[in-house]
């Protein structure tokens, strides 16, 4: 009995420090190997300092930016942590009234523009972090931000252009558009 609980001890050691140890040493190297950027989180830096990640929405509410998909964490928007969607269906009349409100609230920073608002704009998506919109959502938007930040729309639309990822080996996923990084092109060439 001794020698059967002393052998499934040591199997269980060896087993601990091969999955639990070796392997995500090995893979997490690997990792940095192949993918540097990727394996550390993408992080976005600016002036020395973390200002996101391109894998995690950021909540810009400032009219002059581009806004991305509404986050269903809560708290706080974006939060990693509480990652998840809100499992609201179509008649939820929560989910009507978040809706109503997203709508209200970009028509209130540009009541000028009719266009249809794209989903993606006032639905959030199942992780709640979404970091990307639609080049549709962001051509909506690009009226706005050409008004506020006082250029040409023309140069806006080619921003959104520039950045408009297509599908992953051409059948996979939609068109989407990074909004930190549209962003951060923004800025760029309003301090150029």
């Amino acid at each position: 009995m001794k020698t059967m609980l002393r052998s499934c001890l040591c199997l269980f050691m060896l087993l601990t420090v091969i999955t639990g140890i070796g392997y995500p040493v090995a893979v997490t190297g690997l990792a940095k190997l192949a993918y540097p950027k990727q394996a550390v989180g993408s992080l976005i830096y600016k002036n020395d300092q973390v200002i996101g990640s391109e894998l995690i929405g950021q909540n810009f509410t400032d009219p002059k930016y581009f806004w991305g998909r509404p986050s269903a964490t809560a708290p706080q928007p974006n939060n990693g942590v509480a990652s998840g969607g809100s499992n609201q269906g179509p008649l939820n009349p929560a989910l009507v009234d978040a809706v109503k409100g997203r709508v209200e609230a970009l028509h209130a920073v540009d009541p000028d523009n009719k266009q249809t608002i794209p989903a993606d704009l006032v639905m959030s998506s199942a992780s709640g972090l979404d970091p990307e919109i639609s080049p549709a959502a962001a051509k909506y938007q690009a009226a706005r931000i050409a008004k506020l930040r006082k250029i040409n729309e023309d140069q806006v639309m080619a921003l959104i252009a520039q950045h408009t990822h297509a599908r992953q080996l051409g059948i996979f996923g939609e068109p989407r558009v990074n909004v930190l990084m549209l962003n951060l092109a923004l800025d760029a060439k309003e301090h150029s």
